[in-house]
């Protein structure tokens, strides 16, 4: 088994991430097993000055000793259960001691497995509108629908003051759900929770579309690849995404 390393961002979605490629482990190698796991947790709180000002630089400074924490505890990959983080990330990637396993290269995978081409996307402003899916869908043939501006703004405050703090009220459910429902109507047939916090309160029981679960497919994904026999190459900055 190879050794994953969850360099995470936010608490709550590495919390989530980490709890899911456990369980996961559970269902392909038996209870109370999963592959090894180590875990870095740089407080997001230091990257934020740097989001909030487009100080890339800054962030990625963070976000690299979080990848370097888990290359030194023996990770062979590395996993970022972060959005947002990946528009950094892609920067900063080839200068990394590890390679990693993209997020949006994981939800683009599933996509296209189900047959999907009108994608939905509810995430950060920086997601919504950043290169990373924007990018990813694209090379795939896919199309990028998104909340308009007033709406963006709206999830991503509710993203930060609530979701990454822990705090979950059926007012901010029902706006994603509206968010979803306006996304409906203008074509998507799937949405992306496309910050690692939203599948704490959006699922597919009360989705009104299929969801792209981004923090529990990249956990699952993970142990796939921890699982595999097949070789890393250590000086790539990303791994192929298997089908």
């Amino acid at each position: 088994m190879k050794t994953i390393g969850i360099a995470a961002h936010s608490a709550e979605g590495g919390s989530l991430c980490f709890i899911t490629a456990c369980r996961e482990g559970g269902i392909q190698q038996g209870v109370h097993m999963h592959p090894n796991i180590v875990l870095s947790a740089i407080p997001m709180g230091l990257s934020m000055p740097g989001w909030e000002s487009d100080n890339h630089l800054e962030v990625g400074e963070y976000l690299a000793k979080g990848v370097q924490m888990v290359a030194d505890a023996g990770a062979e990959f590395y996993i970022c259960p972060d959005n947002t983080a990946h528009i950094v990330l892609e920067q900063i990637a080839d200068d990394l001691p590890l390679p990693g396993l993209h997020i949006a290269s994981v939800v683009t995978r599933e996509a296209l497995t189900n047959g999907w081409e009108n994608v939905g996307l509810l995430g950060t402003r920086w997601t919504m509108t950043g290169p990373v899916y924007g990018r990813m869908l694209e090379q795939h043939g896919l199309n990028r629908l998104i909340p308009d501006e007033d709406m963006r703004e709206r999830l991503n405050k509710a993203i930060f003051d609530e979701l990454c703090q822990g705090i979950f009220s059926e007012q901010t459910t029902s706006l994603f759900l509206e968010a979803i429902t306006d996304l409906q109507a203008r074509g998507a047939e799937c949405v992306v929770l496309g910050c690692t916090e939203i599948p704490l309160i959006i699922n597919q029981k009360n989705s009104p579309l299929p969801i792209l679960d981004s923090t529990r497919l990249l956990a699952r994904y993970a142990v796939r690849e921890a699982l595999s026999d097949r070789s890393i190459d250590i000086q790539a900055g990303w791994l192929e995404v298997s089908a």
